[in-house]
């Protein structure tokens, strides 16, 4: 049984924060692998990060 509202604007601020530190962690990751210097792989991660948050939590579910 779920005591607490999935809604809640903490619930979302959290969950946002954790795929963009693990979008973050994949697109540096990724571009290290290549060989990218470490302000690439900094911008690589910031994308990577967007991706997934606006990718994935933006996606609306049907009621």
């Amino acid at each position: 049984m779920k005591r607490y509202s999935e809604d809640c604007s903490l619930c979302k601020v959290m969950r946002s924060m954790a795929f963009s530190g693990l979008g973050m962690g994949v697109g540096a990751g990724g571009a290290y692998l290549l060989g990218a210097g470490r302000q690439d792989m900094v911008y690589a991660g910031i994308v990577v990060a967007a991706m997934v948050v606006f990718g994935f939590l933006g996606r609306k579910t049907k009621s």
